[in-house]
């Protein structure tokens, strides 16, 4: 756990000409103490959760790619979530347009990824969103918007990981899990996009698109709107490079960095 002044999240500058924002809003553990009271889990529960909920080592892989850019020009941008998802989840609808609220896991989550209570009932979202899941919103906005004023666009890359076999929260489980599943989006995610990605995770093994996880990160500020802005989701099947659930980070590691530096440099 942690004091409730643990910063939210952090922007890590990259090259002035880079268009690429690198999206880490899932790698973090940390639960500050405030958020920590209104969750019912005993310790051990909670650690369990974390386990499960948690896309391990996501931020070392982003830091990793990035500071194997083929040049100084190409090194990208990194906005990376400081708190745990179970703070509240940056990437969900605040709003009744996001699906994961069936399974009580929308912008602040209400359940476990096993469907047991995770929140009281009577807890009152509205002040985790305005503390949270709004600054986060907004500065990543600003940071997309820095990238388009500087370069004329915007590619947001989101970096995630899932586990080998579905959970059940899981609302499209039944689907493949390849090792690399790319999350696309109709207006944001041109097929040249999609191409380069699948170019440069060819090597392992399996590529899929949108199964068992769809879609990709926009702020709402452009979303639907802005051509500018493009962007892509990276899935990446947790077996490919560490030991489930919550364990340690496996040579795949390096593996999967130097692909998505491939992709960063080309992009």
């Amino acid at each position: 756990m942690s004091p409730a002044s643990q910063p939210s999240f952090r922007l890590h500058p990259g090259s002035p000409d880079s268009p690429v924002l690198l999206h880490v809003p899932h790698g973090s553990r940390t639960v500050p103490d405030d958020v920590r009271g209104g969750i019912v889990l005993d310790d051990s529960a909670l650690e369990r959760e974390l386990d499960h909920i948690t896309d391990a080592h996501t931020a070392e892989l982003a830091a990793r790619a990035a500071d194997s850019a083929v040049c100084a020009a190409a090194r990208p941008w990194r906005f990376v979530n400081s708190l745990s998802r179970l703070v509240v989840d940056p990437e969900r609808f605040p709003d009744d347009r996001e699906e994961m609220r069936a399974v009580g896991m929308g912008a602040v989550y209400t359940h476990t990824t096993h469907r047991a209570p995770l929140r009281a009932p009577h807890i009152y979202q509205v002040p985790l969103l305005e503390r949270y899941f709004h600054p986060y919103a907004q500065a990543m906005t600003e940071a997309v918007d820095a990238r388009t004023a500087a370069t004329g666009r915007a590619v947001v890359v989101d970096v995630h990981s899932y586990p080998t076999a579905p959970l059940p929260y899981e609302l499209h489980g039944t689907g493949p899990r390849p090792a690399i599943c790319l999350g696309t989006d109709p207006f944001h995610t041109p097929p040249e996009l999609r191409a380069l990605a699948e170019e440069a995770f060819a090597g392992f093994g399996s590529t899929g698109v949108d199964s068992p996880f769809a879609g990709t990160y926009v702020p709402l500020k452009h979303y639907g709107t802005d051509r500018r802005v493009t962007a892509l989701m990276i899935e990446i099947r947790r077996d490919t490079y560490m030991t489930e659930p919550g364990g340690p980070a496996g040579p795949g590691l390096d593996a999967l960095a130097g692909a998505l530096a491939e992709l960063v440099s080309r992009l």
